[in-house]
């Protein structure tokens, strides 16, 4: 066996010990033992240890200088700096030295992989950052230290110039002089339903803090010269309140209740919000804070983030969606008066594909550039004040624009990111193009027929590239914006300790939809040990959409899919993008419209059974689906509905019954739905139907879909007289997968789908488990 040859001696032996695990279950008959270790050598840390670079996380610094990108192995990584001007790179510090500093001075445990470097910036031999909500400088002795001001973009409780700050009290906003700690209040009405400048409290906010109104960064959009506020107030009466139990919270044996706000999608009523702004210099000085209301409509919020708002020019731009997709408006508002003017509005019907389409401002244009699917397919036009129902078009055909990267006025150029419009590649790939404003063609800036993952810099002079294919590693590259020009090439992807392990290479596939015509793509992964002559079970790795696609086109991710872990156990592993998920157009999309029942389900069926007439080892007598979060609604639906393919499923985080799901997810595809609509949509109606076996896995504070949906769901199978296994992982949000999730998901497709006996249980003895003790014993 061949190990990389940038290992040295020490890095050598412990590739070794890595891959001694994925050899032995990569032998013809490994035991069921040897094959759950193959998996876990081919998951999360497991698998990031046996690649290289394989992803340089690598971003522009603020003022477009220079680059600021990690290399080295895993656990030996450096974060280091790219200089443009001179073509040279310099090492800043490990990475592990930057994320125990933060550990520090945040109190919070923060893993070297989970470190954040944003928004940064190199004066001097300092770097400055932004990470986990606040702005950071390293200095070359390696002393980490809050920045002095306020982020650049105004958009914290700090003003960019660091004479201001706002603070929250009572529900009121207060302004304070920094120099002076002069304080003055900008508003007094403020009540827990009716705030100003605070959101609505995240669920993971309220059980961290153990209080239903935690402490919140102060919601306010400073103006660029620092002397006003554009912020908002929440209005909360009379929205359904969620509850959640905490049955096992840290640290003590009792457990604790709360209420919460989460926008439902179907409620009557959502959480509202209006826009106002406070001259904060003004009212410094005379003592006394003037509100101006801004004549923009109240916004329903769809989610727990504040309400499209940002400055523009000395003016309000505010972007307004109304509720069930039917429009999106933007507004241009006067900060004095408050008189408001709309400026661009999108509307389809019987809505617009917020996933697809997007309005952003292009002030130097004079308008908004608006991406829309008014053609059928996602394309771009610029929208001026004077026709905000107009545009003029600037890209047309049967392709999908996906992104603006950058808008250069001067040479009336964008840069725009799009996919399916050269045939020469996959169509899901993405790639960059330069685009006029006077009807130009489109120039391709990346004409490698493969996957562009693609970042402009601020200054739109030139760009970081990721190259890469499901079967071809990644290479970062710098590129010129003007002609594509290679220009430097920081690092690459090294799977050598990968290959050496056994791993075998997923298969891109191509078939049709279940119409008999329509191109729908998919991914096959095979386990290590793959025998052709045998047959193996199959497994459908599903996530239907409608949001996005779910087959992987970068290495990165092909790699990292789950697929690669879950084939171990001894089972074909498939993924499948299906009509109705997105990047094909309007058409192709509009098959999950308030569909999301049944859309996907044939497509999907269609594709497992050609890719069995093509290779005879894919046994469809034993055919299982798993998914997680709407992907684990798709798993039991697919169960639910398709009882005779589907045999064992595995949902986990699933959102069962759409009404339960926080609101723009469901609404963007179910629009203004009627009562009948989402009952249609629910696996608890067609509970009735399972003839499968399913296995619910949920997390009891999942703060993203409520754990509810999975009850709801266990408790129509038992009405309905059908079996169902549950799984609610104590003190676990949306985030399940941990060891004893991976458990029990090998345990219950190697039983009920392979027909054999999962190896003999095994404890975790992990500190966490440690520190719980204690609790557990009896007193003396």
């Amino acid at each position: 066996m061949l190990l990389p040859a940038r290992l040295g001696r020490t890095s050598a032996l412990a590739a070794w010990v890595l891959l001694a695990p994925c050899l032995a279950a990569a032998q013809t008959d490994a035991p069921i033992e040897a094959r759950y270790a193959a998996a876990d050598c081919y998951l999360g840390d497991g698998l990031a240890k046996l690649i290289v670079d394989r992803s340089l996380r690598a971003g522009f610094t603020t003022d477009s200088a220079g680059i600021v990108y990690r290399h080295g192995p895993e656990g030996e990584r450096i974060v280091a700096y790219y200089d443009l001007a001179t073509g040279q790179s310099r090492p800043i510090a490990p990475e592990a030295a930057i994320a125990a500093a933060l550990t520090k001075a945040l109190d919070t445990p923060i893993k070297p992989a989970a470190l954040a470097i944003e928004d940064a910036k190199i004066e001097g031999g300092t770097l400055l950052f932004s990470a986990f909500g606040k702005r950071w400088t390293w200095a070359g002795d390696g002393a980490l230290a809050p920045a002095a001001k306020g982020a650049a973009d105004g958009e914290e409780a700090l003003s960019p110039d660091g004479r201001f700050r706002i603070v929250s009290r009572n529900f009121n906003l207060y302004a304070v002089e920094v120099a002076s700690g002069r304080e003055v209040a900008l508003t007094e009405d403020g009540t827990r339903d009716q705030p100003y400048g605070r959101g609505i409290p995240v669920l993971a906010d309220i059980l961290a803090q153990g209080t239903e109104d935690p402490t919140m960064p102060v919601s306010v959009r400073w103006s660029p010269d620092s002397k006003r506020i554009l912020t908002w107030r929440l209005d909360t009466r009379d929205v359904i309140r969620l509850g959640i139990v905490q049955a096992t919270p840290p640290g003590t044996i009792y457990p604790r209740t709360f209420r919460y706000i989460y926008p439902l999608a179907g409620a009557e009523k959502l959480p509202q919000a209006t826009r106002l702004v406070i001259n904060v210099e003004q009212a410094v000085r005379r003592r006394k804070a003037r509100l101006v209301p801004l004549a923009i409509p109240s916004e329903s919020l769809l989610y727990p983030y504040d309400p499209d708002m940002a400055w523009v020019n000395g003016q309000v731009r505010a972007q307004w969606t109304e509720r069930g997709y039917k429009q999106l408006v933007v507004y241009k508002a006067d900060p004095e008066t408050g008189v408001a003017t709309v400026v661009a509005r999108e509307a389809l019907a019987p809505s617009v594909s917020v996933v697809s389409s997007s309005l952003q401002p292009a002030p130097e244009l004079g308008g908004e550039l608006v991406i829309s699917e008014r053609s059928g397919w996602a394309q771009l036009y610029l929208v001026r004040p004077d026709a905000p129902e107009g545009g003029i078009p600037l890209t047309r055909g049967d392709w999908e624009v996906i992104g603006v990267d950058h808008v250069d006025a001067a040479t009336g150029t964008i840069l725009v990111k799009g996919v399916g419009r050269e045939h020469d590649r996959n169509p899901y790939y993405t790639a960059l193009y330069r685009v006029g404003t006077h009807g130009e063609q489109p120039l391709l800036l990346t004409p490698e027929p493969v996957q562009h993952d693609v970042q402009v810099a601020p200054d739109g002079k030139t760009f970081l590239d990721v190259l890469s294919t499901p079967l071809q590693p990644s290479r970062t590259v710098l590129r010129s914006a003007t002609d594509g020009r290679i220009l430097a090439e920081l690092g690459h992807a090294d799977p050598a300790a990968l290959l050496a392990s056994g791993y075998r290479m997923p298969e891109p596939f191509q078939g049709v939809a279940a119409d008999g015509k329509t191109p729908i793509y998919g991914m096959i992964y095979r386990p290590a040990r793959f025998d052709p002559t045998r047959r193996y079970p199959v497994i459908d790795n599903v996530y239907t959409g409608p949001t996005t696609s779910q087959v992987p086109v970068s290495w990165t991710a092909t790699v990292g899919a789950a697929g690669s872990s879950v084939a171990q156990l001894g089972a074909i592993v498939v993924m499948i993008d299906g009509r109705g998920t997105s990047r094909r157009g309007r058409a192709f999309r509009m098959h999950a419209y308030q569909n999301l029942g049944e859309v996907g389900l044939d497509d999907h069926i269609a594709l497992i059974r050609q890719m069995a007439e093509r290779y005879p080892e894919f046994d469809l007598s034993r055919v299982g689906v798993f998914g997680g979060s709407a992907g684990g609604y798709d798993a039991a639906r697919f169960v639910i509905r398709r009882p005779g393919f589907f045999r064992v499923g595995v949902a986990s985080s699933g959102n069962h019954d759409l009404r339960l799901d926080k609101a723009w997810w469901p609404e963007t595809t179910m629009g203004a739905a009627s009562p009948n609509d989402w009952a249609r949509n629910s696996n608890m109606v067609a509970a009735p139907n399972l003839g499968s076996h399913l296995l619910l896995i949920h997390g009891d504070i999942d703060d993203n879909v409520p754990v509810t949906e999975s009850f709801q769901l266990a408790t129509a199978l038992i009405w309905a007289g059908r079996d169902v296994d549950m799984v609610v992982l104590p003190n676990t949000t949306h985030a399940v997968y941990q060891p004893f999730f991976w458990r029990k998901f090998r345990d219950y497709f190697v039983r009920n789908l392979l027909g054999e006996a999962p190896p003999a249980d095994i404890g975790f003895d992990t500190p966490a488990w440690r520190e719980q003790l204690p609790l557990l014993r009896p007193e003396k």
